[in-house]
C-alpha cells in the first residue's frame, strides 16, 4: 500500500488546463489567518518537487518568493524605471543607454537566480575586448545596481555581481597639452569669435568646462576690490557646476581664482557683446545671467561647446583642430604651470582638485619639471675635483 502523506507535506496533483503536475505545500497562516501555500510546477512529477523545494527553501532563508522567470532584464528594467529617482536627466540617459545596449542584449534573459559570477566575468572579458575601462566600470556599476536592487527587494539571494572584477579595457584617447606657442596659436585664432573668452578663461584659469557653462556674471568681479586691504585684484568664483545639485565637482573644486589681465580684456569685450547679442534676439532672449551662453541666452550643452571651439581653432597654426576638445585647455593649463615651476601643491588648488594625489594621477603627463633639489646638494657634497 502506498504510504499517506503527513500533515504538511503538501500535495501533488496534475493540472489538465496547465498540462503540468503542481506541487503544493501548506506552510501554516500568515498574521491575518489566511493559508499559506506554496507551489511549484513542472512537465513531470521530479520537476515539480525539486521546483516545490527551491520554493520552500527560499521561505526557510526569509526570502519573498520572486517568480521564477524573473529574468536579469526585469531586474534592469525596474531600476532604470524606479531606481535612478533624483539623478539627473544626463546621469539617467546614459544608464539607459548603457542597459539597452549592453547589459539586456547579452545577459538579460538569463534568470537572476541562475546568473552567475562565471557569467559577469565571461560578459565583462567579451567586452573588454572593443571597450574601455572607463565604460567597462561603467557597465559593472550599472548591473550591481540593479541586481542590488533586486536582492534588497528579496528577488534574489545574493549579489554575484558585486564578486566580480573589471578587466582592463582599451586603452582611451590619451590626453594631451598645448605647448607655449600652440597656446598662443589657438588664443590668436579664437579672436573675433564668440568663443574667444571661453578659451582665454579655460586656458588661463584651468577651470573645468562643467564650472565655466555654470559661470553666471554674479560671481564674476572684472574690477576686483581695490578699496578694500590689502586690495583685492579682479577674479572668478567658481562656486557652481552643470551637476543636477548645482554644487562643483568635490568640496575643494568650490575656490575663488584671481584673473589674470588677458582674461579680464576678454571678458569686458565678451560682456560687450552679449549686450549685442540681446538686442539681435529681442524677445526670444532668455534671461539666465550666464556669462557663456547659447545664441539665445540658454546653457550651452556640452556638444555645443566642443563644435564651436574646434570651429574657434580651425585656423590657429600647428594645430589640427579635430584631434582636440575643450577639456584639454585645463591639461594645458597645468601643464604650463608646471613647465614653469609651480609647486604640485600650488597646482592642485588652482584646479580644484581634493589632493595632490588627484593631480598627479589625472595629470601625471603634465607634470614635467624634474625635481632637481637632491642632484643639486649631492654635486655640492660631492663635487668632483676638476684636476683629478
Amino acid at each position: 500500500m502506498t504510504k499517506r502523506r503527513s500533515r504538511g507535506d503538501g500535495g501533488l496533483h496534475w493540472d489538465e488546463k496547465r498540462q503540468r503536475w503542481i506541487a503544493t505545500a501548506n506552510l501554516g497562516f500568515d498574521p491575518s489567518g489566511k493559508r499559506i501555500t506554496k507551489r511549484g510546477s513542472g512537465k513531470t512529477k521530479t520537476e515539480a518537487k525539486n521546483k516545490l523545494k527551491e520554493v520552500l527553501r527560499d521561505f526557510e532563508d526569509g526570502l519573498a518568493i520572486a517568480p521564477t522567470n524573473y529574468t536579469v532584464a526585469n531586474a534592469v528594467n525596474d531600476w532604470l524605471a524606479f531606481g535612478l529617482a533624483g539623478r539627473d536627466e544626463k546621469t539617467v540617459e546614459t544608464s539607459g543607454i548603457i542597459c539597452r545596449n549592453h547589459v539586456i542584449p547579452a545577459l538579460g534573459a538569463r534568470k537572476l537566480r541562475d546568473l552567475s559570477a562565471e557569467d559577469v566575468d565571461r560578459w565583462l572579458a567579451d567586452k573588454a575586448k572593443s571597450l574601455s575601462t572607463r565604460t567597462l566600470q561603467s557597465l559593472h556599476s550599472c548591473l550591481n545596481r540593479a541586481v542590488k536592487r533586486a536582492m534588497a527587494r528579496d528577488k534574489v539571494k545574493r549579489n554575484v555581481v558585486e564578486l566580480c572584477s573589471v578587466p582592463t579595457g582599451q586603452p582611451g584617447r590619451p590626453s594631451k597639452s598645448l605647448t607655449f606657442a600652440q597656446a598662443e596659436a589657438v588664443l590668436k585664432a579664437a579672436e573675433r569669435t564668440s568663443m574667444h573668452a571661453y578659451i582665454v578663461v579655460s586656458l588661463l584659469t584651468g577651470a573645468r568646462t562643467e564650472e565655466l557653462r555654470a559661470l553666471t556674471w554674479d560671481h564674476v568681479f572684472l574690477k576686483g576690490q581695490p578699496a578694500a586691504t590689502p586690495p583685492v585684484p579682479p577674479y572668478m568664483a567658481v562656486w557652481r557646476s552643470v551637476r543636477a545639485s548645482g554644487d562643483t565637482k568635490t568640496q575643494k573644486s568650490r575656490r575663488t581664482i584671481a584673473l589674470p589681465a588677458r582674461c579680464v580684456e576678454a571678458l569686458w569685450d565678451h560682456w560687450v557683446d552679449q549686450g549685442w547679442d540681446r538686442l539681435a534676439v529681442g524677445d526670444k532672449w532668455e534671461e539666465n545671467n550666464l556669462v557663456f551662453h547659447s545664441a539665445v541666452g540658454t546653457e550651452l550643452d556640452p556638444s555645443h561647446v566642443r563644435r564651436a571651439f574646434r570651429a574657434a581653432i580651425g585656423t590657429a597654426e600647428g594645430i589640427n583642430a579635430a584631434d582636440w576638445t575643450p577639456r584639454e585647455l585645463r591639461h594645458s593649463f597645468v601643464s604650463l604651470l608646471s613647465d614653469s615651476g609651480v609647486p604640485l601643491e600650488e597646482i592642485s588648488r588652482l584646479v580644484g582638485h581634493s589632493s595632490t594625489a588627484v593631480t598627479e594621477e589625472v595629470y601625471r603627463h603634465q607634470i614635467r619639471p624634474v625635481i632637481q633639489t637632491g642632484a643639486t646638494v649631492m654635486d655640492d657634497l660631492f663635487a668632483q675635483d676638476p684636476e683629478a
